[in-house]
């Protein structure tokens, strides 16, 4: 409660010592009050309502405590007047304790009449209490509910409160907008009527109940272009999106229709995915002349995994385009009520909205109230008083608004876009209304709503409310609100017929301006990586650049000591470790005009404290990143400490790579293990987006993995789910054991002409192995990646036993047959899982015609890594596994466990 708010409500106690007291205040300095009671005491004649005595029993006057006990129905009406309003359609509202009656501040009829200096805060001057009653309940408790009393920020609080109670709520429409309005509703209203006549039984997913939806929206658009904004990025279920794609987007009914008809397209590469799910996008001319882009983002049906993308996407064209300018693009995320109370991702999402690495300037969330989930009640769905309760957490304003009052609605959202350009803010606008039929159109909601439906039963729709609402007002005639309707429909039945009739067209990616010059990876493509090393000389510039640092700054001595053992391993021995080649791969994409944006848990420093791309200086806030000093042309290098999130903090990333095909994005897991958190985005995105969108995406997830003794959630990266999940070659799995082939796979992803999401199961105790450093030629001209990595000094006449290995594994190995000197044993490393590299692994396997036996070790149980994928691909070779057995964990928390276990390995390994 804010400090105005509690003077107020302690003051309607009506003390008379209280009252003075702050008067003496005031006298004394008044400075040092309230601002809302220097207001009250400026505001009249304080003086003469105590006759003239400042400390006299008449400061208890009744007519001065009537005016404090005025201002504080005020401020009560500013903060409870959103429980006492007339915004749900259908429904009885719920009833809350203490309403707002004239009797709870302790006045009555008699007062009505009596003017009160107290009008002076609502803009009124002295007034009436009956007009000063009115405007609050006029501008708080009508078709308009809003909550924000509990901003902190007063001039937040001022902006809005001066607009609302100016114009109590509401705004008086031109005939041309009122029949703007009515366009827009019975474009939607005749559109769904159409679909649900003539593809019976289909699901749409239907926006009948909120159809003010699209009429708002159409007032973002609008206005957004005239407060500036260029961009609109909207992310939405699928509930109204075959609504909202024709009558906001532009996308042509007759595509819709043909969709509606089950057509395939001819591309056998391109699986699709239902149409409520599609994207689209498109360049609108708005009324006002000026030119928006929109586009709408393709989702799963897994409520609210979208909302990261959409922030992930604005991010990106604000850094790369809009010159970091927040006012010219906007993301638009529409809820639905109940998964915007019940779902995680919206909490982790609002809490990124005002980081550093994350804000996109303030979000429109507009919220699809239909008051029940797939079945369930609102009153079962959530224990908070709105299903916008979440919003608090950024203490952003909720606008709570009657459907089925359309100007309210319109007048609403405009106040919110306003808001949003000024503050940069995020802002929320509840639609309450109803879903006209069950969760889908094939649903019956009476088995579980039955007195709901037999109120939605008799509620006429928004299209007949709001006609009827104009022909009252003259606006227009019965005639010509019928012949708008009549229009459309023949219009709709028009591109029916020729839907029927045109072969399934495959419309363009709601991102195809930026992806244009990408084309589809095929088979070939994978066969061997293509050349991505650099000059020698680069190469040792730009190291030296890294480990380079200002004179005059006292950084942390343990990090100059870093540094310097790298330029020493550099400078002496002519070679790189696990940091250096990663800071090298991140220096020559920038050096080459590539940006780099890589965020996660901790990132900057590293979980293993490896990377230190950031490093700060002691005593001070001051900070200092050598990837920006690589040369004066350079590209961007960002890096963020990321929030303690999996799930938002991945989409985000996703949604920034699916805009910048032309960046390298990175997103590093804490531990691999923690990957899981983001398995939604994971599963629908990163896996399916191509095949299911025809959307390609550059992503690289870093997910540190490897057996260590560490525990159950801190060992394994989940080989074997991406391994599951990998087909159709949409992504790449590896494991490099170099630092060197780690390299070349981060440079990889811009020397072809597509882009594959990148698995990289990176290390933990190889980040500082004394053997696991390479050559700075080995990132020379010529150089690639290496999906296997022969045994170069193995003899192929000696060998008998061929081990197959990868990662942190392979150094274990290759002690132990040093340690023994064994010469019949080769170690052969797989680099990348997926794609497989099977025409190298069938020449290095042909290679070792003495091998009597083959095996694959791994550390991972049985049941986890590449084994159950490589016994499925590998049929025609005859190969076994060394491993631990199956598990339902992933590792022992035990160290002597873990350490005896790997043992065992490495015995069965070469016994």
């Amino acid at each position: 409660m804010s400090t105005e708010t509690r003077s107020h409500t302690y003051l309607a106690n009506a003390d008379p010592g209280v009252i003075e007291d702050i008067y003496r205040q005031f006298l004394a300095n008044p400075e040092s009050i309230d601002l809302t009671w220097r207001k009250f005491f400026e505001g009249f004649d304080f003086a003469r309502s105590m006759n003239g005595e400042v400390g006299g029993s008449a400061v208890a006057s009744e007519k001065f405590v009537k005016e404090s006990r005025v201002l504080a129905m005020i401020e009560e009406y500013r903060e409870r007047g959103h429980l006492f309003t007339k915004t749900n359609p259908v429904r009885e509202r719920r009833k809350y304790e203490d309403p707002l009656t004239l009797e709870r501040f302790g006045l009555g009829e008699s007062d009505l009449n009596t003017v009160f200096e107290a009008g002076r805060e609502v803009g009124l001057g002295p007034a009436r209490l009956r007009d000063i009653v009115q405007l609050l309940d006029e501008t708080y408790c009508q078709s308009v509910a809003v909550e924000y009393m509990y901003i902190p920020h007063p001039k937040m609080r001022d902006w809005l409160r001066t607009r609302m109670e100016s114009t109590r709520n509401r705004r008086n429409f031109t005939r041309d907008e009122q029949l703007q309005i009515l366009d827009n509703i019975t474009r939607t209203v005749v559109l769904e009527k159409f679909m649900h006549s003539r593809f019976v039984g289909q699901k749409r997913f239907s926006l009948e109940g909120v159809d003010a939806f699209i009429p708002a929206m159409d007032a973002i658009v609008e206005l957004g272009a005239n407060l500036g904004i260029e961009e609109f990025v909207i992310g939405m279920a699928h509930r109204g999106r075959l609504t909202i794609l024709p009558n906001i987007l532009g996308k042509e009914l007759d595509h819709i229709f043909a969709e509606f008809e089950g057509k395939s397209y001819a591309d056998n590469a391109f699986a699709g995915d239902v149409k409520y799910h599609l994207g689209h996008a498109c360049e609108r001319l708005t009324r006002s002349g000026k030119r928006v882009k929109l586009s709408v983002c393709p989702n799963p049906s897994h409520l609210e995994a979208v909302d990261p993308i959409v922030e992930g996407l604005v991010r990106a064209k604000l850094d790369h385009r809009y010159g970091s300018d927040l006012k010219r693009i906007a993301p638009i995320v529409v809820h639905g009520d109940a998964s915007i109370a019940g779902q995680g991702v919206i909490y982790e999402l609002l809490q990124m909205s005002t980081l550093d690495g994350y804000r996109t300037g303030g979000t429109v969330h507009v919220v699809l109230n239909n008051q029940v989930g797939f079945t369930t009640n609102y009153l079962d769905a959530r224990s908070s008083t709105y299903c916008t309760d979440v919003a608090k957490v950024t203490l952003s304003p909720v606008f709570h608004v009657n459907g089925d009052d359309v100007e309210a609605v319109v007048y609403t959202v405009q106040l919110a876009l306003e808001f949003r350009q000024q503050f940069n803010r995020d802002v929320f606008i509840d639609i309450l209304g109803y879903r006209k039929y069950g969760h889908n159109e094939g649903d019956e909601p009476r088995f579980t709503q039955p007195i709901l439906y037999k109120a939605i039963a008799r509620h006429p729709n928004l299209l007949e409310i709001y006609s009827r609402k104009l022909i009252e007002r003259g606006t227009l005639t019965e005639v010509e609100a019928r012949r708008l309707q009549s229009d459309f429909q023949d219009l709709c039945q028009r591109k029916y017929e020729q839907a029927k009739q045109q072969p399934a067209e495959l419309e363009p990616s709601f991102t195809e301006e930026v992806w244009q010059h990408y084309r589809l990876a095929t088979a070939p493509d994978f066969v061997e990586s293509p050349i991505t090393g650099i000059e020698l000389k680069t190469a040792r510039k730009i190291s030296e650049k890294l480990t380079d640092l200002p004179a005059g700054k006292a950084f942390f001595q343990k990090v100059v000591k870093i540094l310097s053992d790298r330029r020493h391993l550099l400078d002496e021995h002519n070679k790189l470790d696990w940091a250096m080649g990663e800071l090298l791969a991140y220096g020559s994409l920038v050096n080459e005009g590539r940006p780099v944006r890589i965020t996660g848990q901790d990132v900057e420093r590293g979980t293993f404290s490896h990377r230190h791309a950031i490093l700060r200086i002691e005593d001070s806030e001051e900070e200092y990143c050598p990837l920006h000093h690589v040369s004066e042309q350079q590209a961007s290098f960002q890096i963020y400490n990321s929030l303690l999130s999996e799930m938002a903090v991945l989409g985000f990333e996703y949604g920034f790579a699916m805009a910048m095909p032309e960046a390298l994005t990175v997103w590093e897991a804490q531990f691999g293990d923690f990957a899981n958190g983001a398995q939604i985005i994971i599963d629908q995105f990163v896996i399916g987006g191509e095949v299911k969108w025809k959307h390609q995406n550059g992503l690289v997830m870093l997910l540190p993995h490897g057996a260590e003794g560490q525990g159950p959630e801190h060992t394994s990266g989940r080989p074997e789910r991406f391994l599951q999940l990998a087909a159709d070659h949409n992504i790449q799995v590896v494991n490099c054991s170099t630092p060197a082939n780690f390299f070349h796979a981060l440079r990889r992803q811009f020397a072809r002409p597509f882009r594959k999401p990148l698995i990289v199961l990176s290390p933990k105790s190889l980040l500082r192995h004394p053997l696991c450093v390479s050559p700075l030629e080995a990132f020379g001209p010529g150089t690639r990646f290496h999906e296997l990595i022969d045994d170069a000094p193995a003899d192929p006449k000696a060998v008998t036993r061929l081990i197959l290995t990868s990662g942190k594994l392979y150094y274990q190995l290759l002690e132990r047959r040093e340690r023994d000197k064994r010469k019949d044993v080769a170690l052969v490393r797989l680099e990348q899982y997926y794609p497989l590299p099977t025409e190298q692994l069938a020449a290095i396997l042909q290679k070792y015609k003495a091998v009597k036996s083959t095996h694959w070790v791994q550390e991972e149980p049985e049941n986890f890594g590449a084994w159950s994928y490589l016994r499925r691909k590998l049929t025609d070779y005859d190969l076994d596994v060394i491993c631990r057995k199956e598990s339902s964990s992933s590792a022992s928390g035990f160290v002597e466990q873990h350490e005896r276990e790997q043992a065992e390995l490495t015995d069965r390994a070469f016994n």
